[in-house]
């Protein structure tokens, strides 16, 4: 099989070296996971410190989303022309001078352009990690070592937040580019020492047809998504152009990589029932984690008075809560069924978003803190299993084309999801407002205990004005709520997914040593 990449050279690896390659690919991961969130909260900073636009200013993390989705599926190509080593010591090195060029910027316009570099060395970071770690642990040990990854992809974006708020609060929106210095020093060092490199393929061929009609596809896409809340979707021509392109590029790269000898993603790796499976539930698992999360910030800030650094205080347990249910599955992976942990997780997870439903304004720290560590339980408890099923039955030479797969279609997942809860919030919060409005008339008695305490006047336009205020908040607030529902329910949906994958062959001790 020459166009597909080679399976890694067999290599004994003791249980330090594999912990040592663990720590420098978990480096790698995090810093890769933590910028997908970390810049949005130093936007306003940014805004301010370049004389821009909010509009324009969204562009250093679309610019980021579509450098980023554009480039992952080339992982794989690269990474058997040149060597995974190679591929991903060169990445992190890009990676980590782009953040220091983004952090040096001196005007919008750079920083833009910095982003796109960022989005291109970064794109191939998260599933190159993922591939090294499943080839440096034995296949008894995956689940330990698929637990010590995902708390890297997982936390990331979760602790993201609370520490661009940190460092720009403190300190300068600069840092949240420079932060990144250290990591990528570390993870270089680490890959370098300890990471082996793999067989080369020099007679794979580029399917520049393929890559180009997956990268309209992958980027017109992205744009329809980002922008299309923004441009008030279909009203807008820019949305329009873009949707059609996406589809009509989509429909050639399907019929391409069907009808060519040397497709550029090599269709036998969708003969794998559970890699599939695992991709669909990736997809839903996308959208609900970061649909959730891009919720929860504009709700505790806007409409419940928190400051921006306690907004990421307050979201930082679910983090924990990621990391604790990690850590018991790495340890039982191997002694149960991970299909049970893995529809327990989505339960736990819909438990959480119906806790959410049940918010109100007037709520404690402790309702929230709780729901958010319940749901990061929920995800720990899915997500683990989930990528250990998703590659239990793959074959070694398409591990890195699979992972940069995997991790593509989760984070098309979570832009699908985000656009969703935006246009879902935008539209509930239209159709509560006139529910609510029809309530307001000189009979309504709780309208007239307010009057008569002289909270409103129905008389004067400023009592109107601050009526229909009211109103739209509690109509918003009710959205909010609304789409937590929605996301409850799309957890019910995820569990006959469980069913089509392969029952697990049982596997031996997965404790770390």
């Amino acid at each position: 099989m020459s166009d597909v990449i080679a399976a890694p050279l067999p290599q004994k690896r003791p249980a330090d070296r594999r912990l040592l390659i663990t720590f420098s690919v978990m480096l790698a991961t995090i810093m890769q996971a933590l910028d997908t969130t970390i810049a949005n909260v130093a936007l306003p900073h940014m805004q301010g410190a370049m004389g821009a636009t909010q509009d324009q200013t969204s562009w250093v993390l679309t610019s980021y989303i579509v450098a980023a989705a554009i480039a992952m599926p080339l992982t794989g190509f690269v990474a058997a022309r040149i060597g995974r080593k190679r591929l991903f010591t060169w990445s992190v090195i890009g990676f980590t001078v782009a953040s220091m060029l983004c952090g040096a910027a001196q005007s919008l316009d750079q920083i833009v352009i910095f982003r796109l570099l960022q989005g291109i060395f970064g794109a191939s970071l998260v599933p190159l990690s993922q591939s090294v770690m499943l080839d440096a642990w034995p296949k008894e040990k995956h689940g330990s070592a698929m637990a010590m990854w995902g708390m890297g992809v997982m936390v990331g974006p979760i602790l993201g937040p609370a520490l661009g708020g940190w460092l720009t609060e403190f300190y300068s929106w600069r840092w949240v580019f420079y932060i990144n210095i250290p990591f990528g020093a570390l993870a270089w060092l680490g890959i370098s020492a300890f990471v082996s490199e793999t067989a080369l393929d020099a007679k794979r061929k580029f399917d520049l047809l393929g890559f180009f009609l997956l990268s309209v596809t992958i980027g017109s896409l992205q744009l329809f998504l980002d922008r299309g809340q923004s441009k008030e979707w279909f009203s807008s021509g820019e949305i329009i152009i873009e949707a059609v392109l996406a589809g009509v590029a989509f429909y050639l790269f399907i019929a391409h990589i069907f009808t060519i000898k040397k497709p550029f993603i090599e269709p036998g790796i969708f003969r794998d029932k559970n890699f599939v499976v695992g991709l669909l539930f990736s997809f839903m698992m996308g959208i609900i984690l970061l649909a959730t999360m891009a919720l929860m910030p504009p709700l505790l800030q806007n409409f419940m008075n928190y400051p921006v650094i306690d907004v990421g205080l307050l979201m930082t347990p679910r983090g924990f809560g990621t990391m604790f249910s990690m850590m018991i599955v790495g340890r039982i992976a191997g002694k149960v069924d991970l299909r049970y942990v893995i529809a327990l997780g989505v339960v736990v997870m819909a438990i959480s978003l119906w806790q959410m439903t049940q918010f109100s304004m007037w709520m404690s720290q402790w309702e929230i803190i709780s729901s958010g560590v319940v749901q990061g339980i929920g995800i720990g408890l899915t997500f683990v299993p989930l990528s250990t099923l998703t590659f239990s039955t793959l074959a070694p030479a398409y591990r890195t084309e699979g992972t940069s797969l995997y991790s593509l279609i989760r984070n098309i997942g979570s832009s699908i999801g985000i656009s969703m809860v935006t246009t879902y919030l935008a539209q509930q919060s239209q159709r509560n407002h006139s529910v609510f409005a029809g309530f307001i008339n000189p009979f309504n008695k709780a309208l007239q205990h307010d009057m008569q305490q002289g909270a409103y006047n129905l008389h004067q336009v400023s009592g109107l004005m601050a009526i229909n205020g009211e109103v739209t908040r509690q109509a918003t607030v009710l959205a909010y709520y609304q789409d937590f529902r929605l996301m409850m329910f799309l957890c019910f949906i995820l569990l006959p997914l469980v069913l089509l994958f392969s029952k697990p062959e049982k596997v031996g001790e997965t404790i770390l040593e």
